[in-house]
């Protein structure tokens, strides 16, 4: 449960006074039985060759687990975390929904870290991410779930991508990303920024600190934990839409996922998430398998971040009745 104290508390939102709305983040329903439009994909070698070497390199990293020093599992574990971070509390929660705000100190930190998780810059995160919401499984949602679990895990980064989900992301307002001094000084220095922190200081600091060996912190420490963290995340994209319940609505595909909440640090509770995207936690259990809410309320408590929006518990149970899964209410009821 998160602290409680007049300063601290998330403020109540009802989904049509939130500021996901006003940034034109209604989703928009697609036909019933739509299917994606067949159209031959055009395959991106220079990505494919890229994925493969590094999925390759994470699985000869596996090798040189047992001969690690247990400081360099322990930093691994621990840039794990903060990569992550800068996608959950950073890109997804904080810039793509604006559902918290947070003092430039606290910009300042997630950026870096969504630098070190290499998934590109938040800008382009965020346009992307807006433009998945609003066009949830159509052929404008740039991981469209219908086409299959390895497209939306991770073949969508391996095509060019649909003309629609170009043309509906040039018409989406990003004008608040842009204004944002943080993100234009990421965005401009994103490369640099990439290779010092998600590659160069994960290798340098096991090896001058504890004397690991530069070849095994550069593949555990940097390659193993930044493939891991690419994959946590299109967990999200991919199984958090094929599988699990959906006890808010069952009329969308995203759904509770357990497995993806626990490696994505809390954001695989996604069918409250599409059902209200206003929400800071993102789900209705505080801190239960959620490291990235419990962030948050940690920086609010530090008088980082404040405004964090939250929808009121009796609507979420109104909702749950009216468009959830009746079947599961009825198990919980019994």
């Amino acid at each position: 449960m998160a602290p409680k104290s007049s300063n601290t508390e998330p403020s109540p939102t009802l989904p049509e006074d939130d500021v996901t709305d006003t940034l034109g983040l209604l989703p928009i329903a697609p036909e019933h039985g739509q299917a994606p439009e067949k159209r031959p994909l055009q395959i991106v070698w220079k990505n494919v060759i890229l994925m493969s070497v590094l999925h390759v390199s994470a699985v000869a990293a596996c090798f040189m687990i047992p001969q690690a020093k247990w400081y360099t599992l322990i930093w691994t574990v621990f840039l794990y975390q903060l990569n992550a971070l800068g996608i959950t509390a950073g890109a997804h929660r904080l810039w793509s929904h604006r559902s918290y705000k947070a003092r430039l100190p606290l910009r300042i930190f997630l950026a870096v870290l969504n630098s070190m998780s290499f998934q590109n810059d938040v800008i382009e995160w965020a346009r992307d991410h807006r433009v998945h919401h609003k066009y949830s499984e159509t052929d404008a949602d740039p991981h469209n779930a219908k086409r299959g679990f390895f497209f939306s895990h991770v073949g969508w980064l391996l095509v060019r991508k649909h003309p629609e989900v170009k043309n509906k992301g040039k018409q989406l307002d990003i004008s608040d990303l842009l204004a944002d001094p943080v993100l234009r000084i990421q965005r401009k220095f994103y490369l640099p920024s990439v290779a010092l922190f998600c590659f160069i200081l994960p290798t340098i600091v096991p090896w001058y600190f504890w004397g690991e060996s530069l070849m095994t912190s550069y593949f555990i420490c940097a390659i193993f934990r930044y493939c891991i963290g690419l994959n946590a995340t299109w967990l999200v994209n991919s199984a958090a839409h094929l599988w699990g319940w959906r006890p808010y609505d069952v009329g969308i595909n995203p759904s509770e996922n357990y497995i993806v909440t626990l490696f994505a640090l809390g954001e695989g509770f996604h069918n409250y998430h599409h059902t209200f995207p206003q929400d800071y936690a993102t789900t209705e259990f505080g801190w239960l398998l959620n490291l990235s809410t419990f962030f948050i309320d940690a920086c609010a408590c530090l008088g980082l971040a404040y405004d964090r929006k939250a929808i009121p518990k009796h609507f979420v149970n109104s909702r749950r009745c009216k468009t959830g899964d009746r079947s599961e209410l009825a198990r919980k009821i019994k």
